[in-house]
Formats: C-alpha cells, structure tokens, sequence
C-alpha cells in the first residue's frame, strides 16, 4: 500500500518540492531553497496591513465563461488581504464549491451549513460562516452540493434576486473590510443574485484567444441588473490571468482587454503557474500553499492594488 502524498512544507521545502517558479529565480542553486521561502514568507509579513476600506468592500467576480481563473482569484485575493491584516469574506455560489475546498473548508460533511440554506431563507448568513484553518482574519460561507437545485427552487420564490442582498444586510454591524462573492460560469439566478447584492464587479479575464468572448453579454446583463435592482453596481475591477511573456498572443491580449476597459484593469497580471494550480489539491490558496511562487507574489500585488484604488477612491469622493 503506497502511502498518501503529505503536502510540501510550508516552512522549509526541500529543494524538490520548490518549483522553478519560486521567486526569487531559483536556477542559482547557491541560495538555499529553505532560505528563499523564508525570506518569501518574510515578506508577507514587512509592511503587511494594508489599510482600511472606510466601509465595507463587496465583490461580484464573475464571468460566464468558465476556466478563466473566477474561484483562483477569488480565493488567493481574499487570503492575500487576510494575511495582510484585512478581514475577508469568501461566499461560494458556486455548486462546485471549490472556493470552499481552496479556503480548507469540509463542504463534504452532512449538515454543513452553507450558502443554500441562506438563500432559501432557512438559516442566518451568519449561521453559514466558517474561520478557514489557514487564517484567522479568513472567513467563508461554503457551498454544498444542494446549491446544484438552488435556481429551481428560487424561481418561485418571492423577491428572488434580492435573496442574497438581504442576508448580506445583517453583516452591517460586522467588521468584515472585504467580501468576495465567487460566482458559477452561468447568467443565472446565483449569478443575478451576485450582482444585485455587491456593488462592485470584477472580472477575471485569461489572456488566451478569445479572451473577450461573452465579455459583451456579461456587461449586458451587468447594465440590466443597474437599470433594474441595483443602480450601485459597477465593474470596478478587471484582472488578467493566466499571462504567458513567452507568448506574443498574451501581450496582445492584454493590450486589448486595456483598451476595452481602460484603467479598470489592474497593472498587475496573474502569471500561468503551477503552483497556483496545485494549491487546491491541498486545500490551500497559493498563499499558504508556496508564499514564494511567482504567482503568490502577483496575487499580493492585485490586493494591494485593488486596496490602494478602494482608498484613493474614497479621497477623491469626499
């Protein structure tokens, strides 16, 4: 009988255990790979609180199309804030629940309470809230697999797309700085929900062929949704993911997707990587998972970003 595989170290990984994506450039074997971890980890922890949002931040991160990195950015931004001292919330809307998985939350256990019975009115979403192991400023409301006929069940309900909103209405007496709210790769009611209960948006969008197809239909329904429930809500934020330099075709992307949105694109891109993919499999975000791999770097830099853009918004509106 094989033994199962322990996840790496997170404090000393052997040199096997590192990827060639570890910053800094491990191909100079000179520098110990125990050394260069801790020295990652050191980072996390120079200059790591970040500053307040004046109130609350939400997030809808969506897009229909799937396999753009929605649940990977979610996650690994909402752990990068944590770790630098903002305290985050994750909701999983999605049936798959691998935001929940990621954040190293047993959504498998009979009973969990989850962000189905807070849609459907059964529990508080304060009852559905769980501390993830890996932080203690790190919070989700994981998703189940009963959330597979939530769309059913909404459909006759009244005030269906508001559902969301009025749960996320009884944390205003909390101290969350950050939600993140991690759609499916649908427009349906999960999604409509989403978008009527957060006022900002962001969308992940990969830098491959065909980056910006469905993006038109995702802002169509965005425009719907402020004529008609939510009049707060626009696209904040657009993040790309899976950037490869060696490739001319992410270059070109990222230069359309810039010129479509404008400066609502991070300067910060979210490299192809390993390691990010990885992560999940042990129950980790990055930022647990190899605090020196490239992309852990990338997803500090977009919540540092994105809190910084929060800040300056909020100076130049008073």
């Amino acid at each position: 009988m094989t033994t199962p595989q322990q996840p790496p170290s997170r404090v000393s990984p052997k040199r096997a255990d590192v990827s060639r994506e570890t910053w800094p450039d491990l191909t100079e074997f000179d520098t110990p790979i125990g050394a260069a971890a801790e020295r990652a980890t050191q980072v996390l922890h120079t200059n790591r609180r970040l500053p307040r949002p004046t109130r609350r931040r939400v997030f809808t991160i969506a897009n229909q199309k799937g396999g753009v990195g929605k649940t990977t950015s979610a996650v690994n931004l909402a752990a990068a804030l944590a770790v630098q001292g903002l305290k985050t919330l994750v909701i999983d809307l999605d049936p798959q629940g691998n935001a929940s998985t990621a954040l190293g939350i047993d959504r498998r256990q009979s009973g969990t309470p989850s962000s189905y019975e807070v849609l459907i009115g059964e529990i508080p979403l304060r009852a559905a809230l769980r501390q993830s192991p890996h932080n203690k400023l790190l919070y989700c409301v994981p998703a189940t697999i009963d959330l597979a006929g939530a769309e059913i069940e909404l459909v006759s309900m009244v005030a269906r797309e508001n559902r969301l909103r009025s749960a996320l209405a009884e944390l205003e007496d909390s101290d969350f700085d950050y939600v993140f709210i991690d759609c499916p790769p649908s427009l349906g009611l999960l999604t409509i929900n989403a978008l009527v209960a957060a006022p900002e948006v962001l969308i992940p969008i990969q830098c491959e062929y065909y980056a910006l197809e469905g993006v038109s239909q995702l802002m169509n329904n965005i425009e719907m949704v402020r004529a008609h429930l939510n009049p707060h809500l626009n696209v904040t934020t657009v993040l790309l993911t899976m950037y490869d330099g060696r490739t001319k075709l992410a270059d070109q992307v990222a230069e359309e997707v810039r010129r479509y949105f404008g400066d609502k694109v991070l300067r910060t891109v979210i490299p192809r990587s390993v390691k990010v993919s990885e992560a999940p499999g042990y129950s980790m975000t990055i930022i647990d998972y190899d605090p020196g791999s490239r992309g852990a770097m990338s997803y500090l830099d977009a919540s540092r970003e994105i809190a910084e853009r929060g800040v300056i918004g909020k100076e130049q509106q008073s």
